[in-house]
């Protein structure tokens, strides 16, 4: 390239980016690219849980409350907190409850924690438990 037309530097990094890429790695449950985007200090709250620090420990909890989930995302928003982004999305989950019955447009809401490119916080809100009584 020439002096009028430098060639592109490297991309920023894009947290948002991050976490939707590790959301589909979960989907696929793809767990070794999903883990790398984590920090060692990474922890996660769903709702009705303690803190699970291992996407071990989420997949033997979700197993009972569904067989299969995917996200549709409606909204990324990203915030920045200091030294960590805040990454908000909000869609509708579609699936499977462990019988096989089929379920979909159940809201949710994930906000995570980046620091240092990796993911530090997830914490889970969503109408799950409430759909399934219906």
């Amino acid at each position: 390239m020439t002096a009028d037309h430098p060639r592109p530097g490297p991309g920023l990094f894009d947290p948002a980016t991050l976490v939707t890429d590790y959301l589909a790695a979960m989907e696929a449950r793809d767990l070794d690219t999903a883990q790398a985007m984590l920090s060692d200090r990474f922890e996660m709250i769903f709702p009705g849980t303690d803190p699970m620090t291992s996407l071990t420990q989420l997949i033997d909890w979700a197993s009972g409350r569904y067989r299969s989930v995917r996200k549709s995302h409606q909204a990324v928003e990203t915030l920045q907190a200091g030294e960590v982004t805040v990454v908000y999305i909000r869609g509708t989950l579609s699936g499977e409850w462990p019988d096989g019955r089929g379920f979909d447009g159940i809201r949710f809401i994930d906000r995570f924690e980046v620091s240092g490119g990796r993911i530090v916080r997830q914490e889970v809100w969503n109408d799950l438990a409430e759909s399934r009584t219906r």
